[in-house]
């Protein structure tokens, strides 16, 4: 029975110590997840925002629609630039 008991000593110490380790890892975890929100200014953990001008002022914005007339406009003058480039080459 002695032996026994020192059998699960030994396992209880190493359990102990396991457990430990991986709480002492989670906690730091937790602390780096905590700084990278503050740098980042992302929600933290605990539901607290980050105080940052850019997340305070964005607002959520919608897909921008440009007309078909619009893109030609560009297309053709991008084509014009390309055509230049090409004819400094020669």
């Amino acid at each position: 029975m002695h032996r026994n008991s020192r059998a699960e000593n030994r396992y209880y110490t190493v359990t102990m110590t396991v457990t430990n380790i991986v709480s002492s890892i989670d906690a730091q975890i937790a602390r780096l997840v905590e700084a990278r929100h503050l740098l980042t200014g992302t929600v933290t953990s605990t539901g607290n925002k980050a105080a940052t001008k850019k997340s305070a002022s964005k607002k959520t914005t919608r897909k921008r629609v440009m007309s078909a007339e619009a893109r030609e406009k560009i297309a053709a003058a991008q084509r014009k630039r390309w055509a230049a480039q090409k004819k400094a080459k020669k």
